[in-house]
């Protein structure tokens, strides 16, 4: 390498977009079993928001114990600039992309938000070469906890979050209600449901209803207006996109067999309602897959799944990108941009 050392947003303190920095850091040097990328643009997702914010939602026997400075961010694309020798299924000047190091790495270890970063070769997957660095910086979190939800989990982790293994339900034929539909997680758990044949209802507000029913949603539900739980019935599956404590109003628009999966379960307090309504409750934690991204990869790179983009940032304008996410109501994914 010519150079030892890059630009990278870091925090030395916990706190609001403010605390973001655009500073020198030293440049990664890849481990055995990984890959240098030089980065050309990078997704926005929660956990780098809540990590900025010291996870601060999380009990304190959950907080994850940090240490500064931190460079957030965990989805990336962009192209090998070096590999260990030990690599052999990647070589320099290949796209790739990525979800780096999560979530063993939510306490600082992805290292996303920068010009390079070393990434498990485990972990990569080729870029799709029918989309751009963009798009494809924006889909690795939010298209992997779509895919582990409800294609297949992909890995044999204990789930932190409940006692029993996670397990997809069949989508074809049944009815699924997306809430969030909108969103990172929404937009795409959408198209994936009608991939694999579901009548989908959408739930979003008003603005994106035209965009949802472009992405397959066959019917859609203005929440502003109407409250979906009061609105739906019969449901076999509900993928809640926003999740928390408000998940449980969903549970009597499920038949009974039904199943409700709350992409953000902390606060859910209906597991004695959806017992007694015969209804199961499931959730995961989204694990790094280069392998499930090189298949989830084929249907973006063919068009069947496509992410949508809110907006683009420079990575020296993150602290932007953040104000933006904290507005909320985001249309797809915030990418920030290398060139």
């Amino acid at each position: 390498m010519v150079k030892d050392t890059m630009k990278a947003i870091q925090f030395h303190e916990f706190g609001g977009p403010g605390v973001l920095r655009y500073d020198d850091v030293p440049l990664p040097e890849p481990k055995a079993g990984e890959a240098l990328v030089r980065v050309r643009a990078i997704g926005l997702n929660p956990p780098d928001w809540y990590l900025r914010e010291g996870y601060k939602m999380l009990p304190p026997e959950w907080q994850p114990k940090v240490s500064f400075p931190i460079i957030p961010g965990t989805d990336i694309s962009g192209v090998v600039e070096a590999v260990a020798d030990d690599v052999t299924r990647f070589s320099v000047g290949d796209e790739v992309y990525s979800m780096v190091r999560f979530p063993y790495g939510l306490a600082g270890g992805s290292k996303a938000y920068a010009e390079y970063v070393s990434v498990p070769a485990s972990e990569l997957a080729p870029k799709p070469a029918g989309i751009d660095h963009v798009q494809a910086a924006g889909a690795p979190m939010s298209l992997l906890t779509a895919w582990q939800f409800m294609i297949a989990l992909g890995h044999d982790e204990a789930n932190p979050l409940q006692p029993k293994r996670h397990e997809p339900v069949p989508l074809a034929g049944k009815l699924v209600l997306v809430n969030g539909a909108a969103g990172g997680v929404g937009h795409l758990a959408v198209q994936v449901a009608k991939w694999k044949g579901a009548h989908v209802i959408a739930v979003a507000s008003g603005r994106h209803e035209a965009l949802l029913r472009e992405l397959g949603a066959d019917a859609f539900i203005d929440y502003t207006g109407t409250a979906p739980e009061n609105t739906a019935h019969d449901l076999d599956l509900v993928i809640d996109a926003v999740g928390g404590p408000s998940a449980s109003r969903f549970l009597h628009t499920l038949k009974r067999g039904g199943a409700l999966f709350p992409i953000f379960p902390l606060g859910f307090t209906g597991a004695d309602e959806a017992e007694t309504l015969g209804v199961s409750v499931s959730t995961t934690q989204v694990r790094s897959s280069g392998a499930q991204l090189a298949e989830a990869g084929r249907l973006l790179d063919d068009g069947t799944l496509r992410v949508v983009i809110d907006s683009t940032y420079p990575l020296a304008q993150a602290r932007q990108a953040h104000e933006r996410a904290a507005k909320g109501h985001i249309h797809g994914k915030i990418v920030l941009e290398i060139h």
